[in-house]
């Protein structure tokens, strides 16, 4: 390597298209703005996240589907790459350090791993007394498990990645819930390295300018291994 050539970082934003052909896919569905989904991912199929509109928060959690007490680990993911943002070439960890998804492609670049899912609680501390009965993510992920009944409670609700979220970490070691860095059409598209349960909350906040304060629906595609 010369003096001229820069490494690339845990934290810099790696752009990669897919080659996936929607028409092929087993799952091609559009999901309503606000909503929770509940769903499975076979090991080896690949998931694409798209975001229909631009800047719409995907607030997601990720469980195995033999074992439902491994999950999506926010700290063994980022200490294994060694940074807090997430892009392609990234590994999506559980709490027993195993990979449960590779992200393989992404046209936005960069996702949260840091700001955690709304709810009642947060809605109040961040926003104002009356904020608390809005609808909120934490409300969402409650609705789908209660509908799935596969065993998954409150319990098991961990801290999730948020998904074309944009919320910068300041000099001071703060957080910031800035104007999200993607646009219409924008995806992320991650390959299962296990069975899974994936857990959605379609972010229902109307109270800061991650998603322009308007949710909007979002895109999900499922392809079987080639």
């Amino acid at each position: 390597m010369n003096a001229t050539t820069s490494t690339i970082g845990a934290t810099d934003i790696r752009i990669q298209e897919s080659a996936l052909d929607p028409a092929a896919a087993v799952m091609n569905q559009r999901h309503p703005a606000g909503e929770p989904i509940l769903f499975a991912v076979n090991q080896g199929q690949t998931l694409r996240i798209v975001d229909l509109e631009g800047n719409q928060a995907a607030d997601v959690i990720f469980y195995n589907r033999d074992d439902l007490a491994e999950h999506y680990s926010a700290t063994d993911t980022m200490l294994h790459q060694g940074g807090i943002y997430l892009t392609t070439g990234s590994v999506i960890r559980s709490n027993e350090a195993r990979p449960m998804l590779t992200i393989v492609a992404d046209t936005c670049g960069r996702h949260d791993t840091l700001g955690g899912a709304c709810a009642a609680e947060s809605n109040t501390v961040r926003y104002a007394l009356q904020k608390k009965f809005m609808h909120s993510c934490r409300d969402n992920y409650l609705i789908a498990l209660q509908r799935a009944d596969i065993g998954l409670t409150k319990r098991d609700l961990v801290p999730n990645i948020n998904f074309f979220m944009n919320v910068p970490v300041t000099g001071e070691g703060g957080l910031k819930f800035d104007d999200g860095v993607s646009g219409p059409g924008k995806y992320v598209e991650m390959r299962a390295e296990m069975d899974l349960w994936v857990l959605i909350s379609n972010c229902p906040q109307l109270n800061n300018p991650c998603n322009a304060y308007n949710p909007t629906p979002i895109q999900l595609i499922v392809w079987d291994p080639a």
